[in-house]
């Protein structure tokens, strides 16, 4: 098949979830034999990019503005790739359901990847939140087959649109690689580590305030930043002491030697499906505390330790893993193997594969 990818920021991974997918799930389209195309916004890609090159670029024009960024680019993409040869449209994110019918109208069935419910998260309010809950309102229709990445998210759109949906998770492999925390100033297996773009959803304020009560001289790593408000990062810098360490976003192998090396990652986000980061953290061998979210708790089951959104539960939970070698390798170990089990990108993209096949046959 001729697939075309279609919403994300682009490749190579210079942003977050959409991207790691884009980059991940286009190299085993393309192991399978088919042509894949990936649409990246111009403001996110460079000409010496590293990426696979079986894989082919469109750069579209872009907004560099959070309420229009995406709109514009994927408006384009979409025009773009509905004059195209592509048998089939992988579309992501729930912000772009509007722009599902331009290929359609092609000719070209478009399968909706919505991610999590985004007109949760904090930095929409107001009218931006509106527009996000029409947008999912239209993701229920608009597509030829609409996906969630987690049982819960499913279940949300079941009951409250009657809109039935493929169950398709998210995956994680640790590369192959010698990974090291060259120039980083870290012991391996004596940090802590918390990834995620810095925004009120993610809660970083919560993991820097239970923090303060944690008693060790291991370092927390907060790895992330906010492209659009630069000044919560600043405020949140006020609430580290100086066992805190500020990396901003770090991509390729300088995050997976961040993640390999880790003695702890706490994972605090709240909104949206299956999260890149935790399931990562898993694959990579990790002793994960997460906030105890339906969605959180599907993809970590009992492979990690859950806390309540509490400054004393998350704390008390920290210091008894670091007071605990043995639970922290008994943890990491199994961990490990849930994210073996689970979170497999070559099952992932079989599982599109047979998605795509289905909606090319209606």
């Amino acid at each position: 098949m001729n697939i075309a990818i279609v919403g994300t920021r682009g490749i190579p991974n210079r942003y977050g979830g959409f991207e790691r997918f884009a980059e991940q799930i286009s190299s085993r389209f393309a192991d399978h034999g088919h042509r894949v195309t990936v649409y990246c916004r111009r403001a996110f890609t460079r000409p010496d990019d590293v990426y696979d090159r079986r894989v082919r670029r469109v750069i579209v024009p872009s907004l560099h503005q959070k309420h229009l960024d995406t709109w514009v680019s994927t408006f384009f993409a979409a025009v773009h790739v509905a004059f195209s040869d592509n048998d089939i449209v992988l579309l992501c994110n729930v912000a772009n359901s509007p722009f599902a019918y331009i290929p359609r109208l092609f000719g070209k069935p478009v399968v909706l990847n919505v991610d999590g419910l985004d007109r949760k998260r904090e930095k929409w309010k107001g009218l931006g939140a509106q527009v996000l809950h029409f947008c999912e309102w239209m993701s229920s229709f608009s597509s030829s087959q609409l996906v969630t990445d987690a049982k819960a998210i499913h279940d949300y759109y079941l009951a409250k649109y009657g809109s039935e949906s493929v169950v398709i998770g998210y995956g994680s492999e640790m590369p192959a690689g010698d990974y090291n925390l060259n120039g980083l100033d870290l012991e391996s297996g004596r940090y802590v580590l918390y990834v995620s773009r810095l925004e009120p959803e993610n809660n970083p304020d919560l993991v820097l305030r239970s923090w303060r009560n944690v008693r060790t001289d291991w370092p927390l790593v907060m790895v992330g930043d906010n492209r659009y408000d630069f000044g919560y990062t600043d405020r949140l810098k006020l609430l580290g002491d100086e066992r805190v360490r500020f990396t901003g976003a770090v991509y390729g192998d300088g995050y997976w030697a961040l993640q390999k090396h880790a003695g702890i990652f706490v994972f605090a986000c709240e909104v949206g499906g299956v999260h890149p980061a935790l399931v990562e953290a898993m694959a990579a061998g990790n002793a994960v505390l997460y906030l105890d979210t339906p969605e959180n708790a599907e993809t970590a089951a009992d492979a990690a330790i859950r806390y309540e959104k509490s400054e004393t539960d998350l704390a008390a939970k920290l210091q008894a893993l670091l007071d605990d070698a043995g639970a922290r390798e008994q943890l990491a170990i199994r961990a490990k193997q849930h994210a073996a089990a689970l979170f497999r990108w070559d099952a992932i993209a079989e599982k599109y594969e047979k998605v795509f096949a289905q909606v090319a046959k209606k």
